[in-house]
């Protein structure tokens, strides 16, 4: 989101803030109604609470009440020691009154605050979730981080600590004003008179204030993503010696977020002392006019006394303001960063009329598909392509030709520019994301594992799987025999990424949390690049019993590997160059025959070599 020139621009921006919120909110109206009305009540208790003491300092000035109303008329004939007697009671009742309300108006308020929070982080996350990987490719994982915890938290704390006692202010205001004209219309306008001046300051510093906090905020975002980013691959960070980068760059960053800190609380102290000295000023007037009309009989003390704290207390929105202005800028920054995020719409979703996907078969056709990560760079170009029901079929080809585009493009995590792919006659964009992901395995180059028990790792997107289906597949991936020696087996907790197993080992549970769901599609991206021979051959196995009985399409650079397959598809640049059987494509003497070639007679010299040096030991 780019960022508000002035504080008109801004403006919309807060209220497209509210707007995104505003569902959420009324989802609470009861609780939030509640604490309303103690606001509303406790409010109405502050107007009456100095009065007690107006009383008691006309009586000490030996003023008799003035006017002709029920308070006049009840102190009129009572005694100075029961006057103060019943003063004192009466404060007390009122400000324990007022306590109670008070309480009563914040706890409600900050439970509304947290549940709407709640479900705002969730709701976050959720569409995090959801949207697609042309998103994901371009944002950096701590600034999402921080938008779904920080800027959440911070928009949470800043509602309940400082937006919420401001709307208190605000109504103590309009409450405080109304008595103030009733009291005495001539001092309440010489004290309206300074209010320009007020708005002159809030707005010139409030825009800087917020300008401030956004950057701070954002620069805050930057900071995470570099932790992450370090964090996740510290292994290569020290391998590389790369930690004094890292640290450099985070603490510029941290530099200029203490830089941007510093502005904003300056900035937000100096708009504090210019309110101060605004009351400072409002005060000493109506000390000289209404001093003045005391003098003239026209007032009396605690009519005085009384209208300079209805007046003090009117001010304290514009003190409250001030006072929150640097926290209440980084909480309209948070929410745009969070608005920013609920209001991307995913590339690839659901249509409106889309459809439960039936059993599949699993013929697969890729029609005249055109596709581009960039509009100005087709990778495919009328792509045509058929894969029969049960039928292996191997995509090689060198890196950036456009394997695993396929297995994207087929997983509907991209769509397709032009053109369309069925399975079984279905265009997969008229089928529900679920309902075709759920019959598609996919074991990936770069293995995920997540930080839970091996059995969950394998289970993961089967929701009912018992341990003995867990078992099964776990022994169909070749991974039982490894399991079985972990500590405590399948109850093993697994660290972040599955690090503290082989690549080999993460590859087989991989295989196994494919085997589990028992799909009539199988998708396999580079699943043995980076094994050694031993576990790249009980992978292998793995995988050949995997395949058994399933469509399935194999992405590969490794020749030898796609040689058994029913049909090798070889691809360059987004164009299929080669179609037919290893036989076939050997006898041609094309691009397969030549890759295949070359893999064949590295692969024998570095079998010599290895034999080479362990004869010579």
């Amino acid at each position: 989101m780019s960022r508000p020139k002035n504080i008109r621009d801004g403006a919309p921006r807060f209220f497209g803030v509210l707007k995104v919120f505003a569902p959420e909110v009324l989802r609470e109206r009861r609780l939030a109604g509640a604490a309303i009305t103690a606001l509303v009540l406790s409010t109405l208790l502050r107007v009456i609470e100095p009065w007690p003491i107006k009383v008691v300092l006309d009586l000490i000035a030996g003023e008799s009440p003035r006017g002709n109303g029920f308070l006049a008329a009840s102190v009129a004939h009572l005694e100075p020691t029961t006057v103060l007697i019943v003063a004192g009671v009466a404060l007390v009742f009122l400000t324990g009154l007022r306590a109670m309300f008070d309480y009563l108006r914040t706890v409600g308020f900050a439970v509304a605050s947290n549940r709407v929070m709640g479900r705002l982080r969730t709701d976050l996350y959720r569409h995090l979730q959801r949207l697609s990987l042309s998103f994901h490719d371009q944002a950096r994982g701590g600034d999402l981080l921080v938008r779904v915890t920080g800027d959440v938290k911070m928009l949470g704390d800043v509602t309940v600590t400082a937006l919420l006692p401001l709307l208190a202010s605000l109504m103590l205001l309009a409450a405080m004003f109304a008595v103030m004209v009733a009291m005495n219309w001539k001092l309440t306008l010489l004290v309206l008179s300074l209010l320009p001046l007020s708005g002159i300051a809030t707005v010139r510093i409030g825009r800087r204030i917020h300008e401030a906090a956004r950057k701070q905020r954002s620069r805050e975002s930057r900071m995470a993503a570099t932790v992450a980013q370090s964090m996740a691959a510290v292994k290569v960070v020290q391998a590389l010696s790369l930690e004094a980068k890292f640290e450099e760059e985070f603490a510029g960053s941290n530099r200029h977020d203490l830089r941007e800190g510093a502005k904003t609380q300056r900035l937000s102290a100096r708009l504090e002392r210019s309110i101060d000295v605004l009351v400072a000023l409002a005060t000493a007037l109506v000390l000289w006019v209404g001093g003045s009309m005391v003098l003239r009989a026209e007032l009396s003390i605690g009519e005085l006394w009384l209208f300079l704290t209805y007046m003090k207390r009117a001010m304290q929105p514009l003190q409250d303001f001030a006072k929150y202005a640097g926290r209440l800028a980084k909480a309209v920054a948070a929410g745009e960063r969070i608005v920013d995020i609920l209001e991307r719409s995913p590339d690839v979703k659901d249509l409106p009329d889309a459809s439960v996907a039936p059993p599949f078969r699993g013929l697969i056709k890729f029609e005249h598909v055109r596709f581009a990560y960039s509009q100005d760079r087709p990778l495919f170009e009328d792509l045509n392509l058929e894969v029969r029901p049960g039928r292996r079929i191997a995509v090689v080809g060198s890196s950036g030709s456009g394997k695993s585009t396929l297995i994207s493009m087929l997983l509907r995590l991209y769509d397709v520019n032009d053109g369309r792919i069925t399975i079984d006659g279905h265009d997969i964009r008229s089928l529900t994301l679920t309902s075709l992901r759920s019959q598609i395995g996919v074991v990936l180059q770069d293995t995920i594992l997540f930080a839970a028990t091996v059995e969950q790792n394998i289970a993961f997107g089967v929701a009912d799987a018992t341990p003995e289906q867990v078992r099964v597949a776990a022994q169909l991936a070749n991974a039982e025999s490894f399991v079985s020696r972990l500590p405590q087996g399948y109850a093993t907790p697994l660290g972040e990424r599955g690090v503290n197993l082989s690549h080999g080992q993460r590859q087989r549970i991989a295989i196994a949390r494919a085997a589990i769901r028992k799909t009539p599609i199988l998708l396999l991206d580079e699943p043995t690049t980076g094994l050694d021979q031993r576990n790249e051959h009980r992978v292998s196995e793995a995988l050949e019993r995997l395949a058994l009985g399933r469509t399935t399409i194999l992405a590969t650079h490794d020749y030898r590997r796609a040689a058994s397959s029913d049909e090798i598809i070889v691809v360059d640049r987004g164009r299929i160059i080669e179609q037919g059987t290893h036989a076939d494509l050997m006898e041609v003497a094309g691009a397969y025959a030549h890759g295949y070639r070359l893999q064949h007679e590295s692969s024998s010299r570095q079998t010599g070599e290895q034999t080479y040096v362990a004869y010579g030991r």
